[in-house]
């Protein structure tokens, strides 16, 4: 399977697909699989066919992005790292303790550092293992 075969995998596998706009647990408008951003109101409604068309338009921006922050990177480790941008952004991957690992090579420490992100907000505003999160960094652990 090919890297963005691969990542699409990993995204249907975690979002799931929902045709009518949804908060996630960290309060960002959502559609499709794990679709954010611009053009997505609390009404929106999309077909499947809509929701396809962006997870592989979003997939392989994801994997362009996390290449230019990461030339070295291919296989399952730029799958991983994808994944990683696309559930919690581009922003939160550049700024990361993870990323300087990887830069660095140190791969052992990588993966702990994957593990550290499985928190998510609830209900009283607070900050929550989520088991999603816990079972979506160890896949992305598993492919490197």
């Amino acid at each position: 399977m090919n890297e963005l075969e691969l990542l699409k995998k990993l995204i249907r596998e975690f979002e799931g697909c929902h045709l009518k706009a949804y908060y996630c647990p960290a309060g960002v408008l959502t559609i499709g699989w794990g679709a954010t951003g611009a053009g997505i109101y609390p009404h929106t409604r999309w077909t499947q066919e809509q929701a396809d068309a962006r997870l592989d338009k979003d997939a392989k921006r994801f994997l362009s992005g996390t290449k230019a922050m990461f030339p070295a990177a291919t296989g399952g480790l730029l799958v991983a790292l994808a994944d990683f941008a696309y559930n919690l952004g581009f922003g939160n991957l550049k700024s990361s303790t993870l990323r300087r690992k990887v830069l660095a090579g140190d791969l052992v420490a990588a993966k702990k550092q994957f593990r550290r992100w499985v928190y998510g907000r609830n209900k009283n505003g607070g900050m929550t293992k989520l088991n999603g999160l816990i079972r979506r960094r160890e896949a992305e652990v598993s492919l490197f």
